[in-house]
């Protein structure tokens, strides 16, 4: 019954949050604002995760190949696979979910408990639209562009890492890359960070919105924006996956 209620709460949560703002210039300036907390202040981890991460898909692929009849070039269709179809937009997402979901939560929790957005909604301001919606849509714009600056680096450093362990020559990666390449895989792996940029942003925000109680509540409303935002992720992958690739 409680997981139906939240649901319910959820769902009303979002009927405000997309409401018509009451002055767009306010809402273009925390937009901008929200772009550089959610998207660039990610790149960093994006980044170093990104290449180490294609590094070691690369070292991994080349070490399970023991089939004399794999052609080297595997190593780079592989790694491209490996990253545009899962890694980029789904396990980059979940590390974002844990650094901007917690961020979120713990923000808007401590204006609740605090009393700031109360002090909002007495200013006739819609509180939900105010702080929620700026996030949502910072993190429809910045998602995507993060997701494929994750790919890129991680095929980089996968070639990186092919080329100075000598598992295999430049060309021949750029052969693996280039290897029976489907443009639909790209678009699919671009559709996956809008869902989970939504994910991530609302449901983050739904648990910080109802915060009750103090600083210790803040915490535990940041723990659970994590973890549901987590399993969100991971569902819709699942679904998503099932009704384009299948």
């Amino acid at each position: 019954m409680k997981v139906i209620y939240n649901i319910g709460k959820y769902v009303m949560m979002l009927k405000y949050v997309f409401s018509r703002p009451e002055k767009f210039r306010i809402y273009r300036i925390r937009i901008f604002d929200e772009i550089e907390i959610i998207g660039l202040s990610s790149i960093p981890l994006v980044a170093l995760m990104s290449v180490f991460m294609g590094a070691v898909i690369t070292l991994q692929t080349a070490a399970n190949m023991d089939s004399p009849l794999l052609p080297v070039e595997t190593i780079g269709y592989i790694t491209r696979q490996s990253t545009i179809l899962e890694f980029s937009p789904t396990i980059i997402s979940l590390i974002l979910a844990g650094k901007i979901g917690s961020n979120i939560a713990s923000e808007v929790g401590t204006m609740r408990v605090t009393e700031q957005i109360d002090a909002l909604e007495i200013m006739g301001v819609n509180s939900l639209g105010y702080l929620v919606l700026p996030k949502v849509v910072a993190g429809l714009i910045t998602f995507p562009i993060i997701v494929i600056l994750s790919m890129a680096l991680s095929i980089l450093g996968g070639l990186f890492a092919a080329v100075q362990t000598g598992l295999c020559s430049q060309n021949d990666y750029v052969k693996g890359l280039r290897y029976y390449f489907i443009e639909s895989d790209v678009a699919y792996g671009l559709v996956k960070p809008f869902f989970f940029a939504f994910i991530i942003t609302t449901i983050a925000s739904f648990y910080g919105y109802y915060t009750k109680g103090g600083a210790l509540d803040v915490g535990r409303s940041s723990t659970k924006a994590v973890v549901y935002s987590s399993i969100g992720i991971l569902l819709t992958n699942y679904f998503l996956t099932q009704i384009i690739l299948t």
